[in-house]
C-alpha cells in the first residue's frame, strides 16, 4: 500500500510575501496568522507578507515566522487531502510536524520558536562562530575532516542532508581549517554559509538549556501521526520523549538523509513539503529518484500538487480523518 508524508522546511526557506496566497484564499490560513500575532503580541503576519529581507533573517522573527506559514498552508491542505502516514520537518521544520501531528499546540509552537530563535541566537556572540557546506564527500568522510580540524577550535557535522551535501558547524578558525582539509579530501566545495551562529552543534548548549526551560510549561499531547525526528532518524516511540528530544535537537546534528531512507523503508513512496522554498524536495529526490515529490507553497503549487494527489488517490475520501486535527 502506498504511503505519504508530510515534510517541513527549516530556517533559511524565508521570503518576503510567504503564506500572502494562502492568507488571501482560506479563511482557516487567515485565522493561523491572526492566531500569531495574538499569541507573539506583534504583526508577525504584515512582516511575512511585506517584511524586509534583513527584518525576515532575525531568527527570533524567522522561526516563528516559517512556522506560521506552514501550518497555514497546512490548514488549507488540510480541506483537500487525507491524514498522512508520517511527519518531519528539518531543524525549526520538526516543529511544524509536531502541530501536524496535534502533539503540540500551534499557540504554544510558535512563542516557543521565537525563544528558540532568540536564545540560538544569543548562545553565541557575533565573529565568533560559523557554519560551512560541504558538497562532494560523505558523511563519514565530513565526520573525519571535522576530527582532523579539531585542533583548531569546535567544529561539529551539524546537518546530513543528502549524498554528498553536508554542513558543518563550529568556531570560525576550525570551520574553514575544516574547510581546507576537505578540499584536500576531494571536496567539490567547501564555503561558508551566510549565517549568524553555529547551529545544531555543542556551541548551542546554553541554547538548549533555556530552552528546557521554556518547555517546562508547554502542554505535550499524544501524536495522532508518527513523528520521525533529526536527532536519530526514528520514529518518536512516545509523547513524554518530545521536550528531551526537542532540547537535543538545537546542539545535535540533523540527520536529514537518513530520516527519509528510514520513512522510505516503512513504505512511504510520497512526500510532500509543505512551506515557503522546495529545499527539502531537492534533498529527497538526491536521496532516492523514485520516490514522489510534490512542494506547496503558494496557490499555484497548491492547486497542482493537490491535483496529483487527488490523481494519485490520495484526495479526501468520505471519513474526515482531520475532523479532529483542530490547531488553536
Amino acid at each position: 500500500m502506498n504511503k505519504i508524508a508530510f515534510v517541513f522546511a527549516g530556517q533559511g526557506a524565508q521570503y518576503t510575501g510567504m503564506g500572502k496566497d494562502f492568507f488571501d484564499n482560506f479563511e482557516s490560513s487567515r485565522n493561523i496568522f491572526k492566531l500569531a500575532d495574538e499569541s507573539l503580541g506583534f504583526g508577525l503576519s504584515e512582516i511575512c507578507f511585506s517584511g524586509s529581507e534583513e527584518e525576515l533573517s532575525m531568527t527570533e522573527i524567522t522561526q516563528p515566522a516559517i512556522l506560521t506559514v506552514t501550518s497555514a498552508i497546512l490548514e488549507a491542505v488540510k480541506e483537500k487531502i487525507d491524514f498522512p502516514d508520517m511527519v518531519a520537518g528539518l531543524s525549526l521544520g520538526e516543529y511544524s510536524a509536531h502541530v501536524c501531528a496535534n502533539s503540540l499546540d500551534f499557540k504554544d509552537a510558535v512563542k516557543l520558536v521565537q525563544k528558540r530563535g532568540k536564545y540560538m541566537q544569543e548562545a553565541v556572540p557575533p565573529g565568533v562562530g560559523t557554519m560551512a557546506a560541504i558538497m562532494g564527500l560523505t558523511k563519514e568522510q565530513t565526520i573525519e575532516v571535522c576530527k582532523e580540524a579539531a585542533s583548531f577550535g569546535i567544529v561539529e557535522p551539524s546537518n546530513f542532508n543528502c549524498p554528498g551535501q553536508t554542513v558543518i558547524g563550529g568556531e570560525i578558525e576550525a570551520v574553514d581549517k575544516a574547510c581546507e582539509i576537505a578540499k584536500a579530501h576531494g571536496a567539490k566545495r567547501a564555503m561558508r554559509l551566510k549565517v549568524s551562529a553555529p547551529f545544531h552543534t555543542s556551541m548551542l548548549e546554553s541554547a538548549a538549556f533555556q530552552l528546557s526551560g521554556e518547555l517546562e510549561n508547554v502542554n505535550i499531547r499524544p501524536m495522532e501521526i508518527p513523528v520521525v525526528t533529526n536527532v536519530d532518524a526514528g520514529v518518536i516511540n512516545h509523547e513524554s520523549q518530545i521536550k528531551d528530544i526537542l532540547v537535543r535537537q538545537v546542539m545535535s546534528s540533523v540527520h536529514w538523509e537518513d530520516s527519509i531512507k528510514m520513512m522510505i523503508e516503512n513504505g512511504i513512496d510520497t512526500f510532500v513539503e509543505i512551506g515557503p522554498g522546495k529545499t527539502l524536495s531537492g534533498f529527497i529526490k538526491k536521496i532516492n529518484k523514485d520516490v514522489n515529490t510534490f512542494n506547496i507553497e503558494n496557490m499555484i503549487s497548491f492547486e497542482e500538487t493537490i491535483n496529483r494527489l487527488e490523481e494519485l488517490g490520495y484526495g479526501k475520501n468520505s471519513s474526515d480523518n482531520w475532523s479532529d486535527q483542530g490547531i488553536g
